[in-house]
């Protein structure tokens, strides 16, 4: 037939026959990122490192398994008598001459080959079980390539689907949870974050296990325990900061100050409010806003609290401290998930945005911080101590860094400045009474109680903060009876809550000026 010989000939890439020096990992990385190429294994050079040829180009490349490390194969040294004779010499021969002349000397290369043949590096351990497992699935067959990106040495990442029966299976992850592989961060960040997740959960269960990598694996000691079999539904009396409240339990009677439980939400981190009384310690980015954004949710409604476990801190260093576990500059704080009933719409709350997964009951109100930009995850070792849904937090971040959201935007919050007239002298607190006294009413905010009658206030449209006294109302003061559930009482009616003030009189700045001194 006219033209068959000529299209027969398959016009091959130079990788396709050796030939790499020319070949632009990068450019070809850049190009096919998040492309599914087809591909023939040609070799397995250890369990996470393949050799394929794409088709239909035939280009042949060298394919690193993102996000794992399979054991190492070792190295084999060369042939010694390969490396010692002088190029075109063989058995003392020249093109097939026997001559009587000594064989050249060796060539500085040569010499520096010769002074490791006899290196050998053994393989890991179960790196031939890896590699056997690899090329059992995919040796000679054809796979799928996921190309990912490359690394500092141009080496192109991806991930390797095969087929098994009607399904296609992650090589990384069987890897994994084999215990044939361990899980690398640097490259996973390449992936999803679904698959990330998987992959780091197999690690831990193959750890758990102590599958042949991780036989005799020994977890390291953590400073945080497991909180088993403590659940409790309450309401929220306070919000301290953005990832910590105040549940009064209603196991508890109403009104005592033992009903009253600190909870931190588990495995994130809202950014620290600082102090205000300090130059040197001024809020984060987008704390207040986290603050505010639990307090007008969660302030006096009903919630279920499960308790995950405790964590011991250094005082000094906050969530990052390194444990030490016998300190006096130490303490234990609790940590748990706490869920809130489905948000009206006239919340303003898109619950879209803090899907619930799994057997998780209504909202985790973790992960709507999370989905806001108002708050990170943190940052855990292995074996810590972690949220029981910390697959769903990790996926409501990476949604909100994706859209650019709170603390993950280049926008600065709008600054609040707020004059807090309980930490002036007397004089500048009387002056700002003819501008509180112009209207009758004022909404304000229950910043803090004092006792049972005495309170702190903030007017944000005043821009201030007063002390305020109840008129005609006194309760027990200090180490009086019935003090403290008086206090209890208040913190659980008002504190933290929209109120309005009614006729604020110059009495209510007299008992300031005498407060304050």
């Amino acid at each position: 037939e006219p033209g068959a010989a000529e299209d027969s000939i398959r016009d091959l890439p130079p990788s396709a026959i050796g030939e790499l020096s020319g070949f632009d990992a990068k450019g070809f990385a850049v190009a096919n990122k998040g492309k599914s190429l087809e591909a023939i294994v040609e070799q397995v050079r250890d369990g996470s490192t393949i050799r394929v040829y794409l088709l239909p180009s035939f280009q042949f490349v060298q394919i690193y398994v993102a996000g794992v490390q399979a054991p190492s194969m070792g190295r084999r040294p060369p042939n010694p008598t390969v490396v010692a004779e002088p190029e075109g010499t063989t058995n003392g021969t020249t093109n097939g001459d026997d001559s009587g002349e000594a064989p050249a000397p060796l060539t500085t290369a040569q010499r520096l080959a010769a002074s490791t043949a006899s290196t050998e590096v053994p393989p890991d351990r179960f790196g031939r079980e890896a590699k056997h497992f690899t090329e059992t699935r995919v040796l000679n067959r054809d796979v799928r390539i996921v190309v990912e990106g490359t690394d500092s040495f141009s080496n192109i990442i991806g991930s390797v689907y095969y087929p098994d029966g009607d399904t296609a299976k992650d090589l990384s992850l069987e890897l994994v949870e084999n215990g044939l592989a361990k899980y690398v961060e640097w490259s996973a960040n390449m992936l999803d974050v679904e698959v990330k997740i998987k992959l780091k959960n197999a690690e831990l269960q193959a750890k758990k296990e102590q599958l042949r990598i991780w036989t005799g694996f020994k977890p390291p000691v953590t400073n945080s325990k497991p909180i088993h079999d403590q659940k409790f539904t309450g309401k929220v009396v306070e919000v301290v900061s953005g990832d910590c409240i105040i549940v009064a339990d209603d196991a508890a009677p109403y009104g005592s100050p033992s009903a009253e439980r600190r909870v931190n939400l588990s495995s994130i981190r809202a950014p620290k409010l600082g102090n205000p009384r300090r130059e040197d310690n001024k809020p984060d980015k987008f704390a207040r806003e986290s603050k505010e954004f639990l307090r007008t949710r969660l302030i006096g409604k009903q919630v279920t609290v499960e308790m995950e476990y405790s964590r011991r801190i250094s005082t000094m260093d906050g969530q990052n401290a390194v444990p030490v576990m016998n300190s006096a500059d130490t303490r234990v704080l609790d940590y748990g998930s706490v869920f809130l009933g489905s948000p009206s719409p006239a919340d303003g709350d898109d619950t879209s945005s803090a899907p619930s997964t799994g057997t998780q009951p209504k909202i985790n109100v973790a992960e709507l911080l999370l989905s806001r930009g108002f708050a990170e995850i943190s940052k855990h070792r292995d074996y810590e101590e972690r949220s029981h849904y910390f697959d769903a937090l990790l996926a409501a971040h990476s949604r909100a860094e994706k859209a650019k959201k709170g603390i993950h935007s280049d926008k600065l919050p709008p600054v609040m400045h707020i004059t807090d007239l309980t930490m002036v002298n007397s004089k500048k607190a009387k002056d700002f009474l003819p501008f509180l006294q112009r209207n009758r009413r004022h909404t304000a905010v229950v910043e803090y109680v004092f006792s049972g009658h005495r309170f702190k206030l903030t007017i944000p449209k005043e821009t201030c903060s007063i002390a305020f006294s109840l008129s005609g109302v006194r309760c027990p003061g200090k180490d009086e009876p019935y003090s403290s559930e008086a206090i209890a009482l208040m913190r659980r009616m008002i504190l933290q809550r929209d109120v309005e003030v009614w006729r604020l009189l110059p009495l209510c700045f007299v008992h300031i000026s005498i407060f304050n001194i």
